[in-house]
């Protein structure tokens, strides 16, 4: 983001008023390589293709809050990595990370990883810093430290039935992985703001959280994310979970979260009722079926039923539930961004 789009996005935050609200996507490699014309492996292993595709979205689309913008990632991959997951990269489809905990008895046994050396961070880190001369000359700025949360890491590194089945099983040996991932991320969310000290935001995604209880997020998540958040001196406290969210939505502010994208299970009303206003929410037309899918005739009712239905517009960024999916077009996409420019409440 620039520096104009960073201060409406902090004052949407502060919840102040501002009319329309703002539009703001997550993009990243679901969406960007096959809309700017390249494989997905194309867009991971090119430099020069990664960046012309993000510096095209921001051309094409200005006046557009695009979170966390710029985003050097390789899928799931990029924290397994480090712990020394295999990963497996297709030409055209979603990498994946093979799990590398079999038994409960493996996890003391893990590896404390580095960020600075260990798998596919350091690249990460130096994609950044190539583009960074670039970013900057475009008028942007490298503003979020991003990371998995702990659960989505967790059930990368062990299988996500596995892991969630060993809550119950095995509640300590779990404690135990959440708290090895944890002082990882800590190191890896420090060292992006070491390096890039234009950050001033921290992303975290976990859809895992939306797997489990309101008991189990408060002990099995909460401190952990709290504790990430609270990692860095920063404005913007950035959380992502598109699977079921009414479990943990009422503890959001009390976890440190002050924007949270969300699913399509639930209004943004419902959210502004659990989370008593307090928390910036970033969403939540449906990202497949209308973003993708529909037609701008129905994208524009989508976001038009999504604004006559909020008693309160303060602190909302106008959106789709989740990241931008594949297959999103210009059309659709203009026409998400013209409706909300002409809503006029």
């Amino acid at each position: 983001m620039n520096d104009a789009q960073w201060e409406t996005l902090l004052a949407v935050i502060r919840g102040e008023r501002i009319s329309p609200p703002p539009v703001a996507f997550i993009i990243d490699s679901p969406w960007l390589p096959g809309w700017a014309g390249m494989s997905i492996l194309d867009y991971y292993t090119s430099e020069g293709r990664w960046l012309e595709a993000n510096l095209r979205a921001i051309r094409e689309f200005p006046d557009c809050l695009f979170l966390p913008g710029f985003w050097s990632e390789f899928g799931m991959c990029t924290e397994p990595s480090a712990f020394g997951a295999q990963c497996l990269f297709p030409e055209n489809e979603f990498p994946f990370a093979e799990k590398v905990i079999r038994d409960v008895e493996e996890i003391d046994r893990l590896p404390q990883p580095d960020p600075r050396r260990h798998g596919l961070l350091p690249f990460v880190i130096k994609r950044l810093q190539h583009a960074r001369p670039h970013i900057e000359a475009a008028g942007h700025r490298i503003r979020f430290a991003v990371a998995r949360g702990p659960l989505n890491i967790a059930s990368f590194l062990m299988g996500t039935t596995e892991f969630l089945m060993e809550m119950k099983a095995s509640p300590d040996e779990m404690h135990r992985l959440l708290r090895r991932i944890t002082d990882f991320s800590r190191d890896w969310l420090a060292y992006q703001k070491e390096c890039f000290p234009s950050i001033d935001g921290v992303l975290l995604l976990d859809d895992i959280v939306g797997f489990i209880g309101a008991d189990d997020y408060r002990e099995f998540a909460q401190p952990y994310l709290a504790e990430l958040f609270g990692a860095l001196d920063v404005s913007v406290r950035f959380f992502h979970n598109d699977s079921p969210c009414k479990a943990s939505a009422a503890q959001l502010h009390a976890t440190g979260i002050n924007l949270f994208n969300m699913g399509i299970e639930v209004s943004l009303a419902e959210l502004q009722g659990w989370t008593k206003g307090e928390v910036t929410l970033m969403g939540n037309v449906p990202p497949r079926d209308v973003l993708a899918s529909g037609t701008p005739q129905d994208v524009e009712r989508a976001v038009m039923e999504q604004l006559r239905g909020l008693p309160d517009r303060r602190r909302i960024l106008c959106s789709c539930g989740g990241g931008m999916p594949p297959g999103v077009s210009s059309e659709n996409l203009r026409a998400f961004i013209r409706t909300v420019e002409r809503f006029d409440g």
